[in-house]
């Protein structure tokens, strides 16, 4: 039934095969520079944003990406799955977009379309251009081709592998799913911060990861057993890491690609007690701290409050959130000079932003209109 009504649907079929220069057209307002500030930036640093922007008179522009000037390389298999092609947005370290040397029958024997944006690599801004590109690619093919929901990845290597872990942790409702090839940072350090709590309930419930690296690639490989274990820690258990034989810090060859692509097409829903109590673990650990930093605000000890109050946001993000946005709220007040202007922006639930809790060298400078 689904591949009839697929075959109706999609009865002139898009091109297919390797196609270079590729322009998309659609965007997305999963891709809109305030949804991407939500999703990707830790909850103090997403209101401080919010703060910055209130105060200047300015705004994010609501799609930092003008499609008409982007190129992508897109692959696609000759014949559709019954139940619609799998695909996988790669985010490169490089500068240009290509496909790795023998990907393409890989691709074809699993159905699985590749896309991957030009001038995506490590020198690009992260939330400016790496991150908008990636998911306007996946909107654009799921617009194209018969594509199944339910089998759409992220994936990347080295620098880019890092960025499709953000992706697959902020946006679990696009990607099912990573394949983190010599590239990945643990959860709970800041980066990536953690999304807003409803997400990452959903990463760890329905996202499949495998992580992927050379044999002889030991700061990678170490850095793999760090993020398998922190993920873990966060329960996050729907995660597979496969050794490359022979192989250094260079990407997938067809051989581990194929083997890549079977894991990740084969997840495995966490038990549900064992997902339950490992929730209620970090409940337990994370209620104090806030309860804590509450005590200090109170009390008029605002510079510890305030120490607190960040690393709670850079180790919890947004499953802190909304308290942590309200008490830095309250400290922020607490903090401010008694002058008319300080006192009324505060009373409309502003204040001058934190020291050191924003996003650093200004990431969305970009974004900026």
């Amino acid at each position: 039934m689904i591949a009839a009504s697929l075959s109706a649907v999609w009865a002139t079929p898009a091109a297919t095969g390797l196609q270079h220069d590729v322009v998309f057209t659609e965007y997305t307002p999963l891709a809109a520079s305030s949804e991407m500030v939500r999703r990707l930036l830790s909850p103090l640093a997403a209101a401080e944003v919010q703060g910055t922007l209130a105060r200047s008179g300015s705004r994010l522009l609501e799609q930092g990406v003008d499609l008409a000037q982007e190129r992508f390389v897109l692959y696609v298999p000759g014949v559709v799955p019954p139940q619609g092609y799998g695909l996988l947005v790669f985010v490169p370290p490089w500068t240009d977009a290509r496909l790795p040397a023998g990907w393409e029958s890989v691709l074809d024997r699993y159905g699985m379309i590749y896309v991957s944006a030009a001038r995506s690599g490590n020198a690009e801004n992260v939330i400016g251009r790496r991150e908008p590109l990636a998911l306007l690619a996946a909107y654009n093919l799921m617009q194209r081709y018969p594509v199944d929901g339910s089998h759409v990845y992220v994936g990347g290597f080295s620098g880019g592998s890092r960025i499709a872990l953000r992706l697959a942790l902020a946006y679990p409702d696009v990607f099912h799913g990573a394949l983190l090839n010599a590239g990945s940072d643990p959860l709970g350090t800041g980066v990536p911060p953690l999304p807003p709590a409803d997400l990452f309930r959903q990463f760890q419930e329905s996202a499949r990861l495998v992580l992927l690296t050379g044999e002889h690639d030991p700061a990678h490989l170490a850095s793999d057993a760090e993020s398998v274990a922190a993920l873990r820690r966060w329960c996050v258990f729907d995660v597979d890491t496969e050794v490359i034989p022979g192989a250094a810090h260079e990407v997938a060859s067809p051989t581990a690609l194929s083997g890549a692509l079977k894991q990740l097409l084969a997840p495995a829903s966490p038990a549900a007690a064992k997902l339950g109590r490992c929730r209620a673990g970090i409940e337990r650990e994370l209620t104090p701290q806030l309860e804590k930093a509450q005590a200090l605000l109170e009390s008029g000890r605002l510079s510890e409050a305030q120490a607190l109050l960040l690393e709670i946001d850079q180790r919890f993000g947004g499953l802190a959130a909304p308290r942590t946005v309200e008490l830095q709220m309250a400290l922020n007040c607490s903090s401010a000079q008694a002058d008319e202007q300080k006192r009324a922006r505060c009373q409309r639930g502003g204040g001058p932003a934190a020291a050191g809790s924003g996003p650093g060298a200004d990431p969305l400078q970009p974004l900026r209109r």
